[in-house]
Parts: C-alpha cells; sequence; structure tokens
C-alpha cells in the first residue's frame, strides 16, 4: 500500500507540484509534458513477459538503462521543451528506482538478479 501510494505520487503528484511551482504561467502544459514522459515505459512491451511484479525497470528494459538515463541528464541542459521531457523522463527513473528499493525491502532474493542490484545495495547498505 505504502510502495502504491509513494509510486503513483512520484508519478502523478510531484510533477503537478513541479509544474505549479517552478512553471506557474504555464503549468497546465509543463504537467502535460511531464505526464507525457510516462510513454517512455513503452519499452516494457519488449520484456518476456511484458509484466512481471517484481522486476526492477532499471538497466532492465532500454529506455531504462544507464545510459539512456545519462541522455535524459543530458536533456535538462537542452532548450524546451527537451529540458522538460528530460526532467520528466529523470523523475520517472527517480519514481522506478523507489519501486525497485521497496522491493529489495520486501524481497532481497526477488531483486538479487536485477541490473540495478549492486547499486541498490549500495544506497540501502
Amino acid at each position: 500500500m505504502l510502495q502504491t501510494s509513494v509510486h503513483y505520487f512520484l508519478h502523478l503528484g510531484l510533477p503537478l507540484i513541479i509544474a505549479y511551482v517552478f512553471f506557474r504561467n504555464e503549468w497546465g502544459r509543463v504537467y502535460l509534458i511531464l505526464l507525457g514522459t510516462m510513454l517512455v515505459d513503452v519499452d516494457h512491451l519488449l520484456a518476456d513477459p511484458v509484466f512481471q511484479p517484481n522486476r526492477c525497470s532499471i538497466g532492465f528494459h532500454p529506455l531504462h538503462s544507464y545510459y539512456a538515463i545519462a541522455l535524459y541528464f543530458i536533456f535538462l541542459f537542452l532548450k524546451r521543451p527537451l529540458n522538460l521531457i528530460g526532467l520528466g523522463l529523470l523523475l520517472h527513473m527517480l519514481t522506478d528506482f523507489t519501486d525497485c528499493l521497496f522491493m529489495y525491502q520486501a524481497c532481497r532474493e526477488c531483486v538479487e538478479g536485477a541490473p540495478a542490484y549492486e547499486l541498490i545495495r549500495y544506497i540501502v547498505g
């Protein structure tokens, strides 16, 4: 329940807060751009099975790879709307990584084979 609440807050609430606080004059447009970056999950369709409840997406799916995340970071320094797209994509990766942390806390063995396993262990300690 907590994981689901945090997940949806990070996907829907945090972008709304960021759009409203930092882009007040055009918050609606910015919010839609940030929400649109959730389309990055299209790469889940390449996985077999498409949905696996205990799968950590970071490093597993192509658009969730460390190379892709580095590219999203570079987007932050480009002109609009690319910087907003980069921000939205990084927020998405943060959300997915937070899910990985929740999964690790609930079942370490379930995450052992994940590409982000060592990073998770490093952060959690």
